[in-house]
Parts: C-alpha cells; sequence; structure tokens
C-alpha cells in the first residue's frame, strides 16, 4: 500500500504526495501554509478519491496527459506527473484510487 509523505517547500508552505506501494509519486498537493492544512488536503484524497468524477483528465498541447484531484466544491487537491499516454494516465488514477485511502503518512516535519 501506499502513503502520503508531508514536507516543507522552500517558500516555507507545506505539502504532501502520495506514493505508491513502489515508492513513486503519484499526486503532489498545493501548496499549504500550515500542517494542518496540509493534513485537511490528505483527509480530502481519502474522501475524493474514490469518486470518478473528481478526476480531471487534461490533455496537454504536447500530447501529454495529466490529471487533478479535485474537492466536491471544484478546488484542485493534487495534480499528477505528465504521462505520455492517455492510458498511462489512466493507470495513474487506478494508483490514486488504490492507494488514496492508506492511513499511512510519514511527517518528516515533525
Amino acid at each position: 500500500m501506499g502513503k502520503f509523505v508531508i514536507t516543507q517547500r522552500k517558500d516555507g508552505e507545506f505539502q504532501f504526495n502520495l506514493k505508491a506501494g513502489n515508492g513513486e509519486i503519484i499526486l503532489t498537493s498545493e501548496g499549504y501554509v500550515s500542517k494542518a492544512g496540509c493534513k485537511n488536503g490528505i483527509e480530502s484524497v481519502r474522501t475524493n478519491s474514490q469518486e470518478d468524477v473528481r478526476y480531471e483528465r487534461i490533455e496537454a498541447k504536447t500530447g501529454r496527459w495529466r490529471f487533478t484531484l479535485k474537492s466536491a466544491n471544484g478546488q484542485v487537491i493534487g495534480t499528477s506527473e505528465a504521462y505520455e499516454s492517455k492510458a498511462g494516465m489512466e493507470a495513474g488514477i487506478a494508483s490514486v484510487k488504490k492507494n488514496g485511502l492508506t492511513e499511512v503518512v510519514d511527517d518528516q516535519m515533525s
């Protein structure tokens, strides 16, 4: 199973990455002013990751694909890496659905 990893950016904001069981980052959060906000973002992934309608699939002009996971109010929770194919992006979404319920949080700021 995957895990959430909380880190702090150079600008002082907190962020989390959702990592798959193989350690690959499958979702990166927006920046949060507080660690509490970051933890709320993780809870939002747990709440929203199982609903397919919460994923916005985006094809770039370069032909690469990415997705964002959004909350019920449309706010972006996290963004994927860029994928070479639509099928690769769909596999990334499936991985977020699989790993997004994990209770494991690696807080590197504690």
